[in-house]
C-alpha cells in the first residue's frame, strides 16, 4: 500500500493533527487551573490556521483508486465548514467555563470528529467512503447532542437522535444495496456510466434519499428534529443546524451529479414534493413555538426547503447557489444561536417570553439578533436576501413548470418565514414584560463570535468577489 496517498488528503491530514495537538494537551494540563484557558487558546489558535491551510495548500487530488477525491468545490466547502466550526468553538466558551462539571476536552475532540467526517463526506468518490464519512460525523454529533449528562431533556436528544441516525443509516444502506445490484459498482463515476433506468435503480435512489433526508431534517423525515434542538446544548444546536446540514446537503447535491446522472429527472419529482412540503410545514410549525430553540429547528427544516433549491437540475449556477446559501446561513444562524447562548447564561432559559422588552435592558444584543432574523427571512439589503434570490434563480433556471411552480410557492413562503421571525424583533422591541432581563455585559468571545457573524451578514451581500470565487470552484 502507498501511504504516500494520505498527504494528497491536506485538509483531513491537518485536521488530524489538530485531534492530537487538542487531546495532548488536554491531558497534560488535566489538573491545572489554567487548562479551560490554555485548551481553549490552542484550539481556537490551530483552527484559525485551518481554512488558511486549506486555501493556500489544497489542490484536486485523488486518493486510494479514487475513493476520495478533493474537487476545488469540495475545498471550498471545507472552508466553509472550518469558518462555521471555529464560530462554533468561540462562542461556546462561555458555556464551557461555567460547566464545572463538564471536561471540556471531550467537546472540542467531538466537535473535531465530526468535522473530520464531514470533510470526508465532502471528498468521497464511493458511496463507501461516503457512508464511512457520514458515520464518522454522526457518531460524535450524538455523544454532543447528550453531553448534558445531568439534564434529562439533553439525555432525551441525545437518544432520539442515535434512534434516528440509526435507522436513516439503516434505510441508506438499503438503498445502496439496490444501486450496487443495479450498477454492480459502488463508484460514483462507475455508477454513472453503466446505470439504466430501471425499477432497481429507482428504488435505490429514493431510498439512498430517504436516509439523507433524515440527516438533514427534510418534510417528512423531520420529526426528531425538535425535540433534539430543544435538548441538546445551545453550541451543539447552533452546530447540528448549520454545519451537519450544509455537509450534507453538498454531499447530496455531489452524488446526484456524478452518480445519479441518469435519475436526475426522478430525483428532481422527489425535491419539488420535498421542497413544498419542508418550506409550507416548517414554517407553519414555527408560528406556533414558545421556546425559541424549538423555533429554530423549524426554521432550520424551512432552510433546508430553501438550500434544496439549489439542487434541482444539477448545474454549476446551483452548486454556487447552494455554496453561497451555506456561507451566508453559517453566519446568520450563528449570530443567532450566539445570543440565543448569551440571554440562556444569563436568565436560563429559552422561552420567547424571556425576550420581551430585551431592547430596552440590552440594545446591542437586540441591534445583532434582529439583523441576523432580517438576513434569515431574506429582507434587503442583507446577504440572506441575496443568497435566497440566487437558489431561486438556479432553480428557475430548469424552465419547466413545475420548478416555477416551486420557486412560487418558495416566494410565498418567504413572507410567511418574515411573520414567525418579526415574532421574536416583536418581542425584543415593543412587547412589555413585568421582570425584563438585567442589563448585562457579554464575554469576550461572545462578542467575538457576533463581529464575525455580523461582518459577514453586512458584507458577503455586497462583495461579487465572494460569489465569483465561489461560481469559479463549482464547476462539477
Amino acid at each position: 500500500m502507498n501511504y504516500g496517498q494520505f498527504l494528497n488528503m491536506i485538509p483531513e491530514f491537518y485536521l488530524v493533527i489538530i485531534l492530537l495537538a487538542v487531546f495532548v494537551v488536554d491531558f497534560i494540563a488535566h489538573r491545572s487551573e489554567k487548562k479551560h484557558d490554555v485548551l481553549f487558546a490552542v484550539t481556537v489558535a490551530l483552527m484559525v490556521v485551518l481554512p488558511v491551510r486549506i486555501a493556500l495548500l489544497s489542490e484536486p487530488a485523488e486518493a486510494f483508486g479514487g475513493m476520495y477525491v478533493a474537487s476545488q468545490a469540495s475545498n471550498v466547502m471545507k472552508i466553509i465548514l472550518s469558518v462555521g466550526t471555529l464560530i462554533v468553538l468561540i462562542m461556546a466558551e462561555p458555556w464551557l467555563k461555567n460547566e464545572v462539571k463538564r471536561n471540556e476536552g471531550e467537546f472540542y475532540m467531538l466537535v473535531l470528529s465530526t468535522l473530520l467526517g464531514m470533510f470526508i463526506m465532502t471528498s468521497s468518490g464511493n458511496f463507501l467512503m461516503f457512508f464511512l464519512g457520514l458515520e464518522m460525523a454522526s457518531v460524535p454529533m450524538a455523544c454532543l447532542v447528550a453531553l448534558d449528562k445531568w439534564k434529562k431533556n439533553s439525555a432525551e436528544a441525545g437518544a432520539k437522535y442515535v434512534l434516528i441516525a440509526t435507522f436513516s443509516s439503516g434505510i441508506m444502506l438499503f438503498g445502496l444495496s439496490f444501486v450496487y445490484a443495479a450498477a454492480g459498482t459502488l463508484y460514483f463515476n462507475d455508477v454513472a456510466q453503466v446505470l439504466t433506468v430501471s425499477p432497481l435503480a429507482i428504488m435505490g435512489l429514493v431510498f439512498f434519499f430517504s436516509g439523507l433526508g433524515f440527516k438533514l431534517s427534510l418534510v417528512p423525515f423531520h420529526f426528531w428534529t425538535a425535540d433534539t434542538y430543544e435538548g441538546a446544548p445551545t453550541p451543539v444546536t447552533g452546530y447540528l443546524s448549520v454545519c451537519s446540514k450544509g455537509a450534507a446537503a453538498f454531499a447530496l447535491m455531489v452524488i446526484l451529479a456524478k452518480a445519479f446522472t441518469p435519475l436526475v429527472a426522478y430525483g428532481e419529482y422527489m425535491l419539488y414534493i420535498v421542497i413544498v412540503l419542508s418550506i409550507t410545514i416548517a414554517n407553519l410549525f414555527a408560528i406556533r413555538q414558545s421556546e425559541l430553540k424549538r423555533f429554530m429547528a423549524f426554521s432550520s427544516i424551512s432552510q433546508a426547503g430553501y438550500i434544496m433549491l439549489a439542487v434541482i437540475g444539477v448545474s454549476q449556477t446551483g452548486m454556487t447557489a447552494l455554496m453561497y446559501y451555506i456561507l451566508v446561513y453559517v453566519v446568520a444562524n450563528m449570530a443567532v444561536f450566539t445570543v440565543i447562548s448569551a440571554v440562556e447564561q444569563k436568565s436560563g432559559s429559552t422561552l420567547m417570553s424571556t425576550y420581551n422588552g430585551l431592547y430596552q435592558t440590552n440594545p446591542k444584543l437586540s441591534f445583532l439578533m434582529t439583523l441576523a432574523l432580517f438576513s434569515l427571512a431574506g429582507i434587503p439589503p442583507f446577504a440572506g436576501m441575496f443568497s435566497k434570490f440566487f437558489v431561486f434563480m438556479a432553480a428557475a433556471e430548469q424552465g419547466s413548470f413545475w420548478a416555477y411552480f416551486v420557486v412560487f410557492v418558495a416566494l410565498i413562503n418567504t413572507v410567511v418565514s418574515l411573520y414567525y421571525y418579526l415574532l421574536i424583533v416583536k418581542a425584543m422591541y415593543i412587547k412589555p414584560s413585568d421582570s425584563p432581563l438585567p442589563a448585562f455585559r457579554t464575554e469576550m468571545t461572545t462578542r467575538v463570535a457576533l463581529a464575525v457573524c455580523t461582518v459577514g451578514i453586512a458584507l458577503f451581500g455586497i462583495c461579487s468577489c465572494i460569489y465569483d470565487w465561489l461560481f469559479a470552484a463549482s464547476a462539477l
